[in-house]
């Protein structure tokens, strides 16, 4: 997969799959290193789950010519259930995508796509290739 995760995605167990339509999904397994509270995943695991969909999500749209650096500018995320101890899935939407800013929403979910546990919004800043143009 053309996709590079940061180191963090590996401390986390973090991998990258496509499902069946193509998209980009990241998937992370419940254990001790990611356990908030009893026999739920922790809020830092959850949050840096959505990170890492938002970048891997614009580096799959960019492609491996144009891999920029990301400065998040903000990062909000909403909790709207605990994680289990279960797999965690990730997926992310871009909204924008410009030549210095990017604006991506991504969600997470155990069970259901449609029962997310958290959703973010994230804007970063990029530092791209000199030449590149606006996508």
């Amino acid at each position: 997969m053309s996709v590079l995760l940061p180191p963090y995605a590996e401390a986390l167990g973090v991998v990258a799959e496509r499902d069946d339509n193509g998209r980009l999904v990241l998937a992370m397994d419940f254990a001790a290193h990611v356990r908030g509270r009893p026999g739920f995943l922790h809020g830092g695991a959850i949050a840096g789950l959505l990170e890492l969909a938002a970048i891997a999500t614009v580096q799959d749209r960019l492609g491996s010519d144009d891999r920029p650096r990301f400065k998040p500018i903000t990062v909000t995320t909403d909790f709207m259930r605990g994680g289990r101890d279960k797999r965690t899935y990730a997926a992310a939407v871009i909204s924008r995508l410009g030549s210095r800013l990017a604006n991506v929403e991504s969600f997470a979910w155990q069970e259901s796509e449609d029962t997310p546990i958290a959703a973010a919004r994230l804007n970063f800043l990029l530092a791209r290739a000199t030449g590149s143009p606006n996508r």
